[in-house]
């Protein structure tokens, strides 16, 4: 049974839910935070990076809110699995890089949880950041039904024996041209395959961005990157969501 942890906020315009949640899947419990303002709004379904659900995503899915959609900002790892150093980091996101149906499940658990609070599970966008846009083109490559498929400088390699002949919705790929983790070759690979396979997408690379391009409180923050991904991004959901 999910427990809610934080209290509602109730407002004197109307109703605002703001919700950190507990969740489980396979037997494990894990940590959430929900965001919405009526009930049966669209869905952003948000996913963390390496650092797991932070402060920093929880501003993000209150941006979003603001912009009216449901938010619901997903816990990949586990509730308190809030890692801080490089190695705890990448055994997380390595586990689950090993295990592609388990992070899957994770999504799809995160979705029921959204619809069980009242957004509409119909109308969903899912976009993350950094090892959340890795999962997020997962999602893709496995067919899920979402209207939309968001990545801000995430992973950006197609796993041997997948590919994106099942996708369905939009692709919009946003990537730091200046990313040295994640080269400007893996982001061209990845545009002649969906090319190929005649998807809907858009991929934009912004010149001198390096990875993490919009994560404001690290030293690789580009705030003209940032903005400009952002806009795209509200433009993009007003079109697919609306």
């Amino acid at each position: 049974m999910k427990q809610l942890i934080a209290i509602a906020l109730l407002l004197v315009s109307g109703s605002l839910t703001a919700e950190t949640i507990t969740y489980q899947y396979q037997g494990q419990d894990y940590e959430g935070f929900y965001q919405a303002s009526a009930t049966g709004q669209p869905l952003i379904l948000l996913l963390h990076d390496w650092n797991g659900l932070t402060d920093y995503e929880i501003k993000r899915a209150q941006m979003l809110s603001e912009q009216g959609y449901a938010v619901f900002a997903a816990d990949l790892f586990g509730a308190g699995i809030r890692p801080t150093k490089d190695e705890d980091k990448r055994q997380h996101t390595g586990e689950l890089y090993q295990d592609r149906s388990k992070m899957r499940g994770l999504v799809k658990a995160a979705l029921a949880e959204a619809s069980a609070l009242g957004a509409d599970a119909n109308s969903v966008v899912v976009m993350g950041y950094c090892f959340g846009g890795a999962a997020v083109l997962e999602m893709a490559r496995a067919g899920a039904g979402f209207k939309g498929f968001v990545s801000f400088h995430g992973g950006l390699s197609t796993p041997e024996g997948q590919d994106y002949k099942n996708a369905q919705g939009a692709l919009l790929i946003m990537h730091g041209a200046a990313d040295q983790h994640i080269s400007l070759d893996d982001f061209n690979r990845l545009a002649k395959q969906l090319e190929a396979e005649h998807k809907n997408y858009e991929m934009i690379a912004y010149g001198g961005a390096r990875h993490a391009f919009t994560e404001w409180h690290g030293d690789r923050y580009h705030p003209e990157a940032d903005r400009r991904s952002w806009q795209r991004f509200m433009h993009f959901l007003e079109h697919t969501l609306r």
